[in-house]
């Protein structure tokens, strides 16, 4: 459990580092994102599912 809640605090800092240094810039593709089709944003969801899944897989 206190991995998951560690992994979950970096997501979190990670997530955070965009819209602190360059809100204008987060702001801006946040945005262009919200113009996408459903299909577009699910496709980016898997994307990211699949790189988080094998990033684990080679790192643990």
């Amino acid at each position: 459990m206190h991995s998951l809640l560690s992994a979950f605090a970096l997501v979190l800092v990670l997530e955070g580092i965009m819209p602190f240094l360059a809100p204008g810039r987060w702001r801006e593709t946040v945005q262009r994102i919200c113009l996408f089709n459903n299909g577009q944003i699910r496709f980016m969801g898997l994307g990211a599912i699949l790189a988080g899944v094998i990033l684990i897989q080679v790192l643990g």
